[in-house]
């Protein structure tokens, strides 16, 4: 028996080491090499320097005087720079030069190159960095600062290309590549996966964001996002950090919104995006309710601007838009990036929830204008009182005026004592415009929406304030 078991103590070591052979390849095989995708791809990355010629005015004086320190002390540029040669007596302009690091990637042999907006605006020159050492002075061909996309163009020619991709086909959870210059470190690579897509960001509104835990810092901007077939999926525009380096939340900017962005500003020098001039927001499981949803979903419109596309084309304050052009809307920053997406003066058909029925709208696109802005409103009239724990008033003209409205539609939010308006968030300053699919205008129109409301029950009340309209949910107490 001993000799079996001796004789078979070989052969059962070597199943182990097999196993555990296998097992280690196995492992190694699921891990992406980015080798080959670096040695690639990184001749079409760019290093881009900015400068920038600042002057700058020291209007205030005082009777500071300059202490007396070395020629070659540091100090001196400090004190020369903050106070001026006359320790300030002065007030005679300051001027220095400020320079910026960003990347890019060439996306023509003839020398165009793709980064982002705010790493050349306002630059007074522009260098660019090849992976060989040339450099030369760019020309800004066009910027966007909607889409943070910037185009330029240098003198050279039989450039290395990157491929460009697409983001139809990325999958959160894949593999991805970035490559650039942080803190000035020429061609640094770094990977990691897709965190999400088509986040959307509170500056800005027309971006689906691509996010991922690339590491990406200050100076990996406008450099390209490589998926595993070694093609431009995304632009890495921004980072979300407390520090101000990285902390596992970078967003880069998908391709194809990039190069349509580039088009326009080869062809037409500027860009145009659709527009249906509306203010939206989501749909909260309590609006669901008021609204009569089973779940919360779509865009919720709280504002119809006048002379807009959906105002011509009868959309309503209170109306939930479902669909736009056959494609869902869950939420409702899914709805800005597909509507800047669309063809100007285009025909576009919306599945609208209004009043429990779902019904089709059809409104011709129009052309983004500048974006508006909203001035805070001045004293108030006539005041109203409701045991919710509002104090209200009519609007003058003077705020009917500054608020950019065609009629004084709307009172006015004096007070908000505690009670269920506090807790639905209706704030002093609020200008309600709605309240459970009733226009409000006046004091009269308040009050007596007011005593329809029905007990025990959950209404809809919209708002206007400085940062745009918004439906806030406001559950009624039983009496």
């Amino acid at each position: 028996m001993k000799a079996m078991l001796s004789q078979g103590r070989p052969l059962f070591i070597g199943i182990c080491l097999l196993l555990f052979w296998i097992s280690t390849n196995a492992q190694a095989r699921s891990l992406p090499d980015f080798v080959e995708l670096a040695n690639k791809n990184s001749p079409s990355v760019v290093n881009i320097s900015t400068k920038q010629h600042k002057s700058v005015s020291t209007p205030f004086r005082h009777n500071f005087r300059i202490p007396d320190v070395p020629e070659d002390s540091p100090l001196n540029e400090f004190f020369e720079r903050f106070f001026g040669q006359d320790g300030g007596q002065g007030d005679a302009p300051r001027e220095y030069d400020t320079q910026s690091l960003g990347s890019g990637f060439v996306i023509s042999a003839d020398g165009y190159i793709l980064t982002n907006n705010h790493v050349v605006d306002e630059a007074d020159e522009v260098i660019v960095r090849l992976s060989d050492r040339r450099e030369f002075v760019a020309q800004i061909i066009g910027k966007d600062s909607r889409s943070d996309v910037a185009l330029l163009k240098i003198e050279a020619s039989d450039l290395p290309v990157v491929k460009i991709g697409s983001t139809k086909d990325l999958r959160v959870g894949e593999w991805v590549l970035a490559i650039g210059s942080p803190f000035g470190f020429d061609h640094s690579v770094t990977s990691g996966i897709v965190s999400a897509k088509g986040r959307n960001l509170p500056s800005e509104n027309y971006v689906p964001f691509i996010q991922t835990d690339v590491a990406i810092n200050p100076g990996n901007s406008g450099g390209p996002l490589f998926n595993l077939d070694g093609e431009v999926v995304g632009v890495n525009s921004q980072i979300f950090s407390r520090t101000g380096g990285y902390m596992g939340l970078s967003f880069a900017i998908p391709i194809e919104m990039a190069m349509n962005v580039v088009d326009q500003l080869r062809t037409k020098g500027r860009v145009t995006r659709g527009w249906l001039g509306v203010l939206i927001q989501d749909v909260t499981r309590e609006l669901a309710d008021a609204f009569g949803m089973r779940h919360p979903k779509g865009a919720l419109v709280a504002r119809v601007l006048p002379d807009s596309p959906a105002s011509k084309s009868g959309l309503k304050v209170g109306d939930v838009i479902l669909k736009f052009n056959d494609e869902m809307i869950s939420s409702s920053s899914m709805l800005p990036p597909i509507v800047g997406a669309s063809r100007v003066d285009r025909p576009a058909s919306l599945s609208v929830l209004r009043n429990g029925k779902e019904i089709s709208i059809s409104v011709d696109i129009g052309e983004l204008p500048a974006e508006e802005a909203l001035a805070a409103a001045g004293s108030p009239t006539q005041k109203s009182e409701h045991y919710l724990g509002l104090v209200v008033s009519e609007m003058t003209e003077e705020q009917q005026k500054a608020l950019g409205l065609d009629s004084r539609e709307g009172v006015l939010v004096e007070e908000v004592r505690p009670g269920p308006a506090e807790r639905a968030g209706i704030k002093q300053g609020d200008l309600i415009q709605m309240i459970g699919q009733v226009d409000i205008r006046t004091l009269k129109d308040f009050r007596e929406q007011m005593e329809k409301l029905p007990n025990g029950e959950t209404v809809a009340v919209l708002v206007l304030r400085r940062s745009g309209q918004i439906f806030l949910a406001m559950r009624i107490p039983k009496q």
